[in-house]
């Protein structure tokens, strides 16, 4: 039987170490997938979506669920990470996240300035920019905005010509 201080009787709320959130596309085999291993190689259980789920207009409960397991999100801002839908609805729940169960929020701005994001310049500009024309309106705009501006707003690592 375990001693009370074996690692074996110790019960963590947190399914998951960290969720990483990124666009694929942008860093899966490029950048995410060694910060994964690397993470892995530590010891720390992170939930990574292996597949290629973003297919559809809603995102997935499995996804939801994994960002609620998890004590740390790890989002992976990269010059496409505002067109994704996914992405920012991702966000918002890690935001929610964050507040309700205390999450801690790391942000690592892949190639992208974090000014860019909280002001919602260039590639996030425009990205926000075509989602407002297919939402006419919807609050949903906003929410995002917020989002981006809060995240990009914390403190996090700025990866610039491969070097943090």
């Amino acid at each position: 039987m375990a001693s009370p201080s074996s690692p074996s009787s110790v019960t963590s709320p947190w399914l998951y170490d960290v969720f990483l959130s990124f666009r694929g596309e942008d860093t899966r085999d490029i950048f995410t997938a060694h910060l994964n291993h690397a993470l892995t190689e530590k010891g720390i259980r992170t939930f990574l979506d292996e597949d290629e789920v973003k297919r559809g207009d809603e995102i997935s409960p499995v996804l939801l669920q994994a960002i609620e397991d998890s004590r740390i999100s790890i989002i992976v801002f990269s010059e496409n990470y505002a067109s994704s839908t996914w992405c920012l609805d991702e966000l918002l729940k890690i935001l929610e996240c964050k507040k309700s169960k205390q999450q801690l929020v790391l942000p690592v701005f892949y190639h992208v300035n974090p000014s860019d994001i909280r002001h919602q310049r260039g590639s996030f500009g425009k990205a926000l920019a075509k989602h407002a024309e297919k939402l006419n309106g919807d609050m949903k705009l906003q929410m995002w905005k917020a989002a981006l501006l809060e995240v990009a707003s914390l403190s996090g690592d700025h990866l610039r010509n491969g070097y943090f």
